[in-house]
């Protein structure tokens, strides 16, 4: 026995550095916020895209340790500093995510005390706050008090949660599958054709809605497409609409898809993954009439409340198809295991160890009250105004008038392919890199996207982009030009 105490005793002395002292800590909080200070500082000024890549060797582990200072520097230059850079403000692409501080701080927290918020029992705040922040989702988008949600890693999680209760509720099981048919437009997200595999329907039959002249479905064809397949004998189940698309940033018809829906008996999904906010803002909240018919609703709060990413949210309002495909009970958990509780996100959700992500947006909406916020995304639709009209004026054409803050652009260019010349034109915003654009394809056109959603994008921001893109252009009327001329 005293082998075995000297022994421990031994390890207990080597593992103390996983348990630093108070003045260790404060040397390094103070090494993590100087850099945290100089990075935020220093946004305006940096390019929201590097291509250069980082050097795997900096990464390698090995037995030694690594001064804190040393790794600061290859966070800073390896991995902050290549690549989009998702804080910028400069940010355009894709749909950029959000990293309020104070979102930061709530994850410093939450890590600091290891709240586990997967079941009541092990943290009853953790989970009230997730669930309070799940009810006040549902008073927004105007959803039952009986439906149930979770705060999810993202879209894609959210968007799978749903898709098994659908699934589930609909008994879409073995023979079944390759009858049923879901009904998306083609702008859909990807996630949503992801979610279909992972749950074991990727043979059911995926058809694309013919969209009108803003790129929303078309409820008359959509109307036709159900009536015809079920004169096929066929089995719709599921329709998905759009709050916002991420090609074009369109809102579908939601009240009226949710009316067809009602009528056939299908159960009905809409993807407000990057548009649902907009729904906060008096001039768009039109758009959002009828959200409340949807059965399931997916919304990330890193996207339109501009928290780090990582956080997602589903709404579903029948809460016993979300319980059959997620709640289980384990003899180990029967101290955890009451009627008493309130919804578990494990009992609604493929996580069981869960991080406490709901506190990265308690804390913010807490912190600065919902205005800001708001503020912030009605200024984002002002800035996707002023970004088109001065394209327009520096010849260059758009896209249809956007019903949210992504649109898209060509150069109209003469002598030369028009796609060629755009897939050109993004090839040398990407080297340039000052501000992040992404392009799609727009029934078959090479398109150039711009996405404002970041917090931190301002009237300077966009003034920079136009210059940038003015840039590429000049450079390549210019190359082509002379090119022409040569082969006169």
């Amino acid at each position: 026995m005293e082998d075995l105490t000297l022994r421990i005793r031994n390890l207990q002395e080597k593992s103390r550095d996983l348990d630093p002292s108070e003045r260790v800590r404060n040397r390094f909080i103070a090494q993590i916020s100087g850099f945290a200070n100089e990075f935020i500082a220093n946004l305006p000024d940096v390019n929201a895209y590097e291509s250069e890549k980082p050097d795997p060797s900096l990464f390698a582990l090995d037995r030694k340790p690594v001064p804190l200072s040393e790794l600061i520097e290859i966070y800073s230059t390896e991995v902050a500093g290549k690549g989009i850079n998702p804080a910028s403000g400069g940010h355009l692409g894709f749909i950029p995510g959000g990293g309020l501080y104070a979102s930061a701080l709530a994850d410093f927290l939450v890590d600091i005390t290891n709240e586990y918020a997967g079941i009541f029992f092990s943290s009853p705040g953790s989970v009230t706050i997730e669930n309070e922040l799940l009810n006040w989702l549902k008073s927004i988008f105007r959803f039952p008090e009986s439906s149930v949600g979770n705060l999810s890693s993202g879209g894609s999680i959210a968007t799978m949660i749903a898709f098994t209760a659908a699934r589930d509720k609909h008994r879409i099981k073995s023979d079944r599958i390759a009858s049923s048919v879901v009904y998306v437009s083609p702008q859909v997200h990807h996630c949503v054709n992801k979610a279909l595999r992972i749950i074991g329907l990727e043979d059911i039959i995926l058809r694309q809605v013919e969209l009108d002249a803003g790129w929303r479905i078309n409820p008359e064809l959509l109307v036709s497409r159900i009536e015809a397949d079920k004169r096929d004998g066929l089995n719709p189940f599921m329709v998905v609409g759009s709050a916002g698309t991420t090609d074009t940033g369109a809102v579908d018809p939601l009240a009226q898809i949710g009316a067809i829906s009602r009528a056939h008996g299908l159960w009905y999904h809409i993807d407000a993954a990057y548009g649902g906010f907009f729904i906060l803002t008096d001039e768009k909240r039109h758009l959002f009439n009828g959200i409340e018919t949807a059965d399931s609703l997916v919304v990330d709060p890193h996207k339109g409340l501009f928290l780090p990413f990582g956080i997602g949210a589903v709404l579903v309002k029948d809460r016993e198809a979300v319980y059959h495909s997620h709640h289980y009970f384990a003899n180990y958990m029967q101290d955890a295991n009451s009627n008493e509780y309130p919804v578990n996100p494990a009992d609604v959700s493929p996580e069981l160890t869960k991080h406490f992500r709901g506190l990265r947006m308690w804390l913010p909406l807490k912190l600065h009250g919902l205005d800001p916020f708001i503020a912030c995304l009605e200024e984002k639709l002002l800035l996707t105004e002023y970004f088109r009209n001065q394209l327009m004026d520096s010849g260059f054409e758009v896209g249809p008038t956007p019903d949210l803050s992504v649109s898209y652009f060509w150069y109209p260019s003469k002598n030369v392919d028009q796609n060629q010349f755009n897939e050109e034109l993004m090839k040398l915003i990407h080297k340039d890199g000052r501000v992040f654009l992404s392009s799609t394809k727009i029934d078959g056109k090479f398109v150039i996207r711009v996405a404002i959603l970041s917090f931190r994008t301002k009237l300077a921001t966009i003034d920079r982009a136009v210059e940038m893109i003015e840039d590429a252009r000049n450079t390549l009327v210019k190359k082509f030009s002379e090119s022409t001329e040569c082969l006169n």
